[in-house]
């Protein structure tokens, strides 16, 4: 990739108090957070308010507050594309700027740098992606991925079918389809939802899209026509997800008995189906709106001023712009208890990750940084990189997300052992993986 791909958002440097380029030496005059990010390509759709939401929210820290513990936040954009290949340049390119914290934003991505995030020092923060085996921190020291794993929330989607057929016991005989993309974060609830089938006596049906086929779905639709699954949960991204949900309404697919995981839950998944679209779910991670004191700063420090690539104002707090903040919120309170507890303003990966291990986000730490009920409190440890915090449902109601359950847990019983055991696979079949060098208590 050549350097003008590479995509300055933000940087501010502390000592200037002002935007200008990054270099590998001016990454020392503040805390670098490098974000390999996708405005490009046939995902934009859905990568621009994410990456809006993640750089407002951090760019808001840094205008309102002088950054975190006194030190200013340098934010700087990779742009991918989505591409795996792109990606890997991105981090190539960023690694030796000092970043404390790398976001891939993309599950292809994230498998290619597991192996070398323990050699760089770098911890990956996949958040609610990724590979969901890497939650096992004993196997995956330097991956996080919380607040849950594509388990948890394949796992959340049978629970919340189990309920609504009248118990688990009801769902044997049912048909249950899996809409997903042809792709490794398409794949990822496969090995999970295959297991509940065996557990639970559904019928599991598979429907790929190809990357190249996401705006052109009929003949998968047929297929679903002639299936007649009595649920469908979609795992897409992107142009697929609005195609999907047109392509179900032509064939008269209840939208109440379809469900999107949280990436296929955002207004521009839903908008281009209109009216076909409403009573469609999605499960959620995080709040919607503008409501939020945090979210009234990032519209009055950064909006306001200019200093955001958001679109218009009325982007600002829609599902996944709200999810970019959350993301930012993790990054931020990452390194605020990595200076805590290494007595350090300028902390690099190795004091991020010790940040991250210690990740507690409490109820009432949400309220006291301006997110009441945004989200679920998030507790990691050594042991666990993820949380496997509760999950909900929200419904689009022809206009606006409304939230249209309480908060599900996921089914821990089964999720848990399976990923204790894809974990050892993963390492098994990829020799070399550097190991974690502390010993430390797995139960905690």
């Amino acid at each position: 990739m050549h350097k003008a791909n590479l995509v300055l958002a933000t940087a501010i440097l502390a000592a200037a108090g002002a935007a200008g380029a990054v270099t590998a030496a001016g990454a020392a005059d503040g805390i670098y957070v490098p974000l390999l990010s996708y405005r490009t390509g046939p995902y934009a759709g859905s990568g621009i308010p994410i990456a809006n939401g993640i750089s407002d929210y951090l760019t808001m820290l840094n205008e309102r507050d002088g950054g975190i513990g006194g030190v200013h936040l340098i934010i700087e954009e990779c742009e991918t594309g989505y591409d795996t290949k792109k990606g890997v340049e991105c981090y190539e390119q960023i690694k030796s700027k000092g970043p404390v914290v790398v976001n891939p934003y993309s599950t292809g991505i994230t498998l290619q740098l597991i192996p070398k995030a323990a050699v760089d020092k770098v911890p990956i923060l996949s958040m609610a992606y990724g590979l969901s085996a890497s939650a096992d921190g004993s196997d995956f020291p330097w991956v996080f991925n919380p607040p849950a794993t594509y388990w948890d929330g394949a796992s959340a989607f049978i629970r919340n079918v189990a309920e609504v057929e009248g118990g688990f016991g009801k769902l044997k005989g049912k048909t249950i389809g899996l809409v997903h993309l042809d792709a490794p974060y398409g794949k990822e609830p496969i090995p999970l939802l295959q297991a509940l089938a065996k557990d639970y006596g559904f019928e599991l049906k598979l429907y790929p899209v190809p990357p190249s086929q996401m705006q052109n779905q009929t003949s998968l639709w047929l297929d679903v026509r002639r299936d007649r699954p009595d649920w469908i949960y979609i795992q897409g991204w992107g142009a697929m997800n609005p195609t999907a949900l047109k392509e179900a309404a032509k064939v008269s697919f209840p939208m109440d008995h379809f469900v999107g995981v949280w990436w296929a839950g955002g207004e521009d998944d839903v908008r281009p189906a209109g009216a076909d679209a409403k009573g469609y779910l999605a499960l959620s991670i995080s709040g919607v709106g503008q409501q939020y004191p945090a979210v009234q700063d990032i519209l009055k420090y950064v909006v306001d001023k200019g200093k955001s690539q958001i679109p218009s104002k009325d982007k600002v707090g829609e599902a996944l712009y709200n999810r970019g903040v959350m993301n930012a919120v993790i990054i931020a309170e990452g390194i605020r208890t990595a200076q805590k507890l290494t007595g350090k303003k300028q902390i690099d990966g190795k004091d991020m990750r010790r940040g991250l291990e210690a990740l507690n986000i409490t109820d009432a730490r949400w309220k006291q940084i301006g997110l009441p009920d945004f989200a679920a409190p998030i507790h990691l440890s050594c042991a666990d990189h993820n949380g496997h915090n509760g999950i909900y449902l929200t419904q689009w109601n022809g206009t606006t997300w409304v939230k249209a359950s309480g908060w599900i847990e996921p089914i821990k019983d089964k999720v848990l052992p399976l990923i204790d055991s894809a974990a050892n696979n993963y390492v098994a079949g990829n020799t070399g993986l550097p190991k974690r060098t502390e010993s430390f208590d797995k139960s905690t």
